[in-house]
């Protein structure tokens, strides 16, 4: 969208306001009493610079800062937007498919007749319709979905996760809006997307990138919805009590001091802040409490649908209520290529992926409507790219990243809104066009980072947080 003469101004004083970044403190993550957690917290005290974004530019514009906290439903494998938010009932059979469009509680809405629930919550929900980019790469647009940069290597399936990567938002955000109490920063659940049949099999982007593992993701790895399912990384070993972990603490504290006095060397002041931040990870009964879903009710978890995806998105929830300041929540590996429906795409879509999909985004606009929660949460939904409209032997659709659409919700988004429109066949953006750079900025500027925010890398290159511009037509 073209700037205004306004936001010009102010982007102009905004440069003129930056200030110069202060170096980098190195500083290691050594473990604690062996659990390996320091590391997660190293960038809570490893420096306290921040990006050079102390400017207004942002903040003339709607919608800025809105956002507490965010939950990022990423569609691994690329939604229909034919068979979900964008049906074309007029356009011929081998492209508009068998699938119908329904009416929402917005008048003039409608959407795929299989996302029964979420028509009746649309009125929450903002429709961008006119996403569009050139990348069909799963790996490589999977890192631009996910960083709102384009991947070092582009249009590329071979090429894996590498320190050149642009770091995750949630790695962004962690950098620049550290939360203040034990609970992390940024978690990753229930796997970092792969594809196996890429040659690069794991999709670049799902890390800390050139800002270093320490801005990584806790990653919660596995099935929440299985009884036995508990995250290592917050799990005491076998008789270790929290007591009995804060007298080991003390006494690596006492011999870390009598070592130092010894050599006549100052402590490390960062590192004990790393350790005792793992230490509250691993004794903090609020932590162990936002991972505990056994703390739902039965009728709750039913609501969100037993299944990975329901309970990864009920597990998000209580970690945004709990203080997480930012949830990724990726489709998950049920062998089967995901959104990835080159083959069997309408039996996919009805049976195995939108109704999952449905429930838990229902159930999570709804839970955080009720809670007052959605107001200051955004909620993102969207895939790498589409499906090519002309349907492959009558059943499979092949990547299409020329148009396709995805959803965003709360925190001052205009609930029931279409953004940019596609043609006849949904093939390309009619009005409107918009990348996922500016889906990513958006995202950026809900959070409240400025629009001309500088991160370092650790040889002190800068890097510009945004590659695209917020659509600010979406907020009310």
């Amino acid at each position: 969208m073209p700037k205004s003469a306004k936001h010009d101004r102010a982007c102009a004083e905004f440069r003129a306001l930056q200030t110069s970044r202060r170096a980098v403190v190195q500083a290691g993550a050594a473990s604690l009493l062996g659990l390996g957690l320091p590391a997660l917290f190293a960038h809570q005290a490893a420096n306290q610079a921040r990006a050079d974004f102390t400017g207004t530019a942002n903040r003339l514009l709607p919608g800025f800062g809105k956002a507490k906290r965010c939950i990022f439903l990423f569609m691994w494998g690329g939604p229909s937007q034919l068979d979900t938010f964008d049906l074309k009932p007029n356009a011929p059979a081998d492209i508009r498919g068998p699938f119908q469009p329904i009416s929402t509680k917005v008048p003039g809405l409608h959407i795929s007749e299989h996302f029964k629930q979420l028509a009746g919550v649309m009125d929450q929900v903002a429709v961008i319709r006119s996403l569009s980019h050139n990348d069909p790469a799963h790996l490589s647009s999977g890192h631009t979905c996910v960083t709102g940069h384009l991947a070092p290597v582009v249009r590329s399936d071979a090429t894996p996760p590498s320190s050149r990567d642009t770091p995750h938002i949630g790695s962004v955000l962690s950098k620049l809006r550290p939360p203040q109490s034990a609970v992390p920063p940024f978690v990753m659940l229930p796997w970092k997307v792969f594809h196996p049949a890429a040659p690069g099999g794991q999709a670049p982007g799902q890390h800390g990138g050139w800002l270093g593992p320490t801005y990584d993701p806790l990653l919660a790895t596995g099935d929440p919805n299985k009884a036995d399912w508990k995250l290592p990384a917050i799990e005491l070993p076998p008789g270790v009590t929290p007591e009995t972990l804060h007298s080991r603490y003390q006494l690596l504290q006492q011999i870390d001091a009598q070592r130092a006095a010894f050599d006549a060397l100052p402590r490390p002041a960062a590192m004990t802040q790393h350790q005792a931040r793992a230490l509250d990870l691993l004794a903090s009964p609020k932590v162990r409490e936002a991972f505990n879903l056994a703390k739902e009710s039965a009728e709750t978890r039913e609501r969100y649908g037993r299944n990975i995806h329901g309970q990864s998105v009920l597990l998000g929830r209580r970690l945004l209520e709990h203080g997480v300041p930012l949830v990724n929540i990726n489709w998950h590996d049920d062998g089967r290529n995901f959104w990835d429906t080159h083959g069997n795409n309408f039996n996919r879509l009805k049976d195995d992926l939108i109704p999952p999909a449905d429930r838990a985004l229902t159930a999570l606009l709804t839970d955080l409507s009720d809670r007052g929660l959605l107001e200051d949460t955004l909620v993102a939904w969207v895939g790498e790219f589409g499906r090519k409209p002309q349907t492959t032997n009558g059943t499979g659709r092949e990547h299409w990243p020329y148009c396709y659409s995805g959803l965003l919700a709360g925190a001052g988004i205009a609930g029931g809104a279409i953004y940019g429109s596609s043609d006849r066949h949904a093939a390309y953006p009619a009005t409107n066009a918009c990348s996922p750079h500016d889906y990513a900025a958006t995202m950026l500027h809900a959070l409240g980072i400025e629009a001309g925010a500088k991160l370092h890398d650790r040889d002190g290159r800068p890097h510009a947080v945004y590659a695209g511009e917020p659509i600010t037509a979406l907020f009310a």
